[in-house]
């Protein structure tokens, strides 16, 4: 008897769904992050969940659903200034799914996904929402003329006379990703990399000939790839990312300039650097849809386009300005594998400015009169690079017949293979795959193919 009711009881188990039997997941925390050009909603929770969600309209809102889970507490009031989110409320339903709607101040397009843990932070919710109308927009826009075919005419270069020399700043970290941790005042990376890269800007836009592209300009998370890539599309000579890093060590102390490395780490502190900031995008929030398996795994030879050794001249001239403000931490310019600077096509260094670990320097990096010196010296070596390096003939579309006249196009011909245009033209063929974002197999004759210039020109 007693067997018959162990199975009649195995039986029952085996029909009542696995969300009934496991402990409700716990809803622990809310946190709501703007950027320009979305707003992110992130949960945290105990554990991964089953969620899903659908919109309504009249008045627009978004409802989410999460299997068996619960709210640990009442959500906390969020910042709801922004252009999407108006409110964030709960439902407590005794059982089934917990709903949380999102009240919003126009139609939006949303996304979400599960975050594993990653630095501070457990499993996390993440909801990204999008200007609808935005989004159309952009849809329906003619495409960057860089990137675009053009039938009837073709590209020219300009003379370069009139043309700004664009400096791309990119502030560590951001948003969810808060980078490392002071140990004395608890100062956070994020913020001072941000004031740092606003002081430069004002410096570089102080500069006639001069012009400043921010990659982000407040607490929000932009994706290590993204960053390459607002740079490139705003044909940056030169793209600086600003960091303050940590070691366990508290007497580690001074500035650092590190570049791209083809083969390796130079030394086994820039591969642990290198290894901290690639593990960014866990922090920070990147959707594993939004990442190219195949570009995360190349690492382009930049040889043939000398990318890689302008890098390293404007790290050696950064490196020099630094110096004269205070201690470096290694004499010269250091190289690994950070996926921050790998773009094909503009020199690219990450500076270290000091060791947020140092309580020393740890108190002067909230300085604003030592961030400040820092953007100048920053800046010194920028102009020093610039002024040695020829200013990259911007590209136009202008209607020409002048066979004589570069090309910034390839059209596929019968029988061409990547390998071959990429040896036509003098480039690797990472650098071809990578600026006409081609990672399969297919090359249709007549495809139009953008040709990168040897010398960096975007």
């Amino acid at each position: 008897m007693r067997l018959v009711s162990r199975l009649l009881f195995s039986m029952l188990l085996l029909l009542v769904p696995p969300s009934v039997l496991a402990e409700p997941v716990s809803v622990q925390h809310l946190r709501v992050w703007r950027a320009p050009d979305h707003t992110r909603i992130v949960f945290d929770v105990s554990a991964p969940l089953e969620h899903r969600f659908f919109t309504l309209q009249d008045p627009p809102r978004i409802v989410v659903d999460m299997d068996n889970a619960r709210l640990q507490g009442p959500l906390p009031e969020v910042e709801t200034g922004g252009p999407l989110l108006a409110t964030v409320r709960s439902g407590a339903p005794e059982e089934g799914p917990l709903r949380v709607v999102l009240d919003l101040k126009t139609e939006v397009r949303a996304r979400s996904f599960m975050l594993k843990p990653a630095g501070p932070y457990g499993h996390r919710l993440v909801i990204d929402l999008y200007d609808a109308k935005a989004t159309q927009e952009d849809a329906t826009a003619p495409k960057d003329d860089s990137r675009s075919s053009v039938p009837t005419e073709r590209r020219v270069l300009v003379p370069p006379a009139a043309r700004d020399r664009v400096v791309a700043i990119d502030a560590g970290h951001g948003g969810e990703d808060p980078g490392a941790l002071g140990r004395r005042y608890r100062t956070r990376e994020k913020d001072v990399t941000l004031s740092i890269a606003r002081e430069l800007a004002k410096l570089v836009a102080q500069t006639p000939g001069m012009r400043p592209v921010l990659i982000r300009d407040g607490d929000y998370y932009v994706g290590l790839r993204q960053r390459y890539d607002k740079a490139r599309r705003a044909r940056a000579d030169v793209f600086i990312s600003i960091h303050a890093d940590a070691v366990p060590s508290r007497q580690a102390f001074g500035s650092s300039v590190y570049a791209l490395s083809e083969k390796g780490a130079s030394n086994a502190m820039a591969r642990q650097l290198a290894d901290k900031e690639n593990a960014s995008d866990l922090i920070g929030g990147v959707s594993l849809n939004d990442k190219d398996d195949m570009l995360a795994q190349v690492l382009l030879d930049l040889s043939h386009n000398k990318t890689m050794q302008d890098s390293l001249n404007l790290g050696d001239n950064i490196l020099a300005e630094l110096r004269r403000i205070g201690p470096v931490h290694m004499r010269n310019v250091a190289q690994a594998g950070f996926a921050v600077l790998k773009s094909p096509d503009i020199p690219s260094v990450l500076v270290e400015t000091a060791f947020i670990s140092n309580p020393s320097e740890e108190k002067k990096l909230r300085t604003p009169s030592f961030q400040q010196q820092l953007a100048e010296s920053i800046f010194r070596g920028i102009k020093r690079h610039l002024a040695r390096v020829p200013v990259a003939p911007s590209v136009s579309i202008q209607a020409t017949n002048n066979p004589l006249d570069p090309p910034r196009e390839h059209v596929v011909r019968r029988g061409e293979t990547l390998v071959s245009i990429a040896r036509q033209y003098n480039i690797h063929v990472d650098a071809l795959r990578f600026i006409n974002d081609m990672w399969g197999a297919d090359l249709p004759v007549g495809l139009r193919l953008r040709i990168p210039s040897r010398q960096g020109d975007g």
